[in-house]
């Protein structure tokens, strides 16, 4: 039996979701395949609960019994319970989390994130990432940082390792604008509307600016990219806001909220200006070959793949030396806590699977 120990970051919806899933599949995990997963730690921005293992009622014991807490803390308290197999799960947004990366693998933890702040910051701090990886010969598994939970990265990743030349990727990256985009074109309700829907279903960040500024776009684009080795930063994507520059930094998010009527003369002109059977879409298009990122809003035919996207879903299409004419097409839900959740939990099942060969195999 091998046994995994978690200290898990994060508890908004898709921490709480995540550590629900891991508990009602903890036993079927431990019947077929000899792992056991426990729950150490769990912890907010600043806020901890130490236990060995957290079980069903955690939320309780996490109101009850939670405090305050480094990073070192959490070090110590693993070290104290003499771990197998120590896994960070960060399930934040923080850039400052992500800060601590550096010191929990030096102290022996693997990394699975949600968070794609770490494979979008600097060039030279995500080389020195996998350099620090390397050298203490940890994993560092980010499927979700795009896709949510379809399997976007590995593919690109496997095709690159395999010698596939990749030469585009074009897609629906968001499921939020994907919902809106979907919901605008086909129907009758104006576009403040279907933006209003799309947040009060929770599709949308908080501020649906911060959706609508197509910068989040633009982070998973350039996380595919850098798969592919290119050395690009997040400042050279082109990225087409659909927040007008005035009703962005400018007001706060309730005055945005008052005025978001006023987007509908923007975006009922360009609707009205579509040719027969094509619907708008918000893509990201990389071009692998001239190294160029970008993020914008495009008139596609309803036929094509784009086209016919329905609900939250995600669209990547593929291009390679092979995939010259129809691309590979991965497509499925793109947003949604128990999606993104359900794909963390799959990581930490990859790597502990992995785990578990590796060490079986040092001592056949």
């Amino acid at each position: 039996m091998t046994t995994i120990h978690l200290a898990i970051f994060g508890i908004g919806n898709v921490g709480s979701t995540l550590i629900n899933q891991i508990q009602k599949i903890k036993s079927e995990l431990l019947k077929t395949k000899h792992i056991a997963i426990k729950i150490p730690v769990i912890a907010n921005s600043t806020l901890a609960f130490f236990a060995d293992d957290n079980e069903m009622n955690w939320k309780l014991d996490f109101e009850k019994f939670s405090e305050p807490y480094t990073i070192e803390d959490i070090i110590y308290h693993f070290k104290g319970l003499n771990v197998e197999h120590a896994i960070t799960i960060d399930v934040t947004a923080s850039s400052e989390f992500v800060a601590h990366y550096e010191t929990l693998i030096e102290n022996g933890f693997h990394i699975v994130s949600a968070n794609k702040v770490a494979n979008t910051l600097g060039y030279d701090f995500y080389k020195r990432l996998r350099t620090i990886l390397k050298t203490n010969n940890k994993e560092f598994l980010y499927e979700t940082n795009v896709g949510a939970g379809l399997p976007i990265i590995e593919t690109v990743k496997s095709l690159h390792q395999a010698g596939e030349q990749i030469t585009k990727i074009k897609g629906v990256f968001s499921g939020s604008l994907s919902y809106i985009f979907n919901q605008f074109s086909e129907g009758e309700l104006p576009f403040h509307q279907v933006l209003n829907n799309a947040v009060d279903q929770g599709l949308t960040e908080p501020d649906p600016r911060d959706d609508l500024s197509g910068k989040d776009v633009a982070r998973k684009l350039l996380i595919l990219a850098r798969e592919l080795g290119v050395k690009a930063e997040l400042s050279d994507v082109k990225i087409e806001s659909l927040v007008p520059k005035q009703r962005n930094g400018n007001i706060t998010q309730q005055q945005f909220n008052l005025q978001v009527q006023q987007l509908n003369g923007v975006f009922g002109a360009l609707k009205s200006r579509l040719k027969n059977e094509t619907v708008l879409r918000y893509v990201g298009l990389l071009n692998v070959v001239d190294g160029s990122l970008e993020v914008k809003l495009v008139a596609e035919p309803k036929a094509s793949p784009l086209g016919q996207l329905k609900g939250t879903d995600n669209l990547f299409e593929i291009y390679t030396d092979v995939y010259k004419v129809q691309p590979l097409v991965i497509q499925g839900s793109g947003a949604g806590k128990s999606v993104t959740a359900r794909g963390v939990l799959s990581d930490i099942i990859k790597l502990s699977t992995h785990l578990q060969k590796f060490y079986i195999g040092r001592f056949v």
